[in-house]
């Protein structure tokens, strides 16, 4: 009886050492992969719909190759919001390089359009912008990367010149 509490105990106690040690192999010390928002790209721009392309840029900072499952993104214009959303889209980055890739959105700015010329009123005043999210990587264990990225957009850059 003894014998067999003690044969017990000690398979217990090696199981729960043994599934600690397992706990380790996903507490890694690799620094984040990078993401950019690198160009908005205007596609159509009509009163009540407007169509841009979000240009990013993933940088890997690591010796292994990153899996991306996707980018969760909120992107405020000044205070105001531009767009959120989801974009699912799986690629792979090499070791110590990086990859671009394109989200298309579809936003309307009907309800802010006074906000927003007042932000236009002077096209060569750059607007401050901010991008959060989460981008989702790994290929079989997923891993959330936390965005947070400023910068500045400067509207003439994104108007055509029309000829007169």
């Amino acid at each position: 009886m003894i014998t067999r509490r003690l044969a017990l105990f000690l398979f217990t106690s090696l199981l729960f050492l043994g599934l600690g040690g397992c706990a380790s192999w996903f507490g890694d010390d690799l620094p984040d992969p990078q993401v950019h928002l690198v160009k908005v790209e205007v596609v159509r721009a009509k009163l009540l719909e407007q169509k841009f392309i979000l240009h990013f840029r993933v940088d890997n900072p690591n010796d292994s190759d990153l899996t991306v499952r996707g980018l969760e993104y909120r992107i405020h214009l000044g205070d105001m919001l531009l767009a959120e959303g989801e974009h699912e889209h799986w690629f792979t980055v090499g070791p110590k390089r990086s990859a671009y890739f394109k989200v298309p959105i579809r936003t309307n700015l009907w309800p802010k359009v006074r906000d927003l010329v007042k932000m236009l009123k002077k096209p060569d005043q750059p607007i401050p912008y901010r991008l959060e999210g989460e981008m989702e990587t790994g290929l079989f264990i997923a891993h959330y990367v936390h965005l947070a990225r400023n910068g500045v957009i400067i509207p003439a850059d994104l108007i055509p010149e029309q000829n007169r």
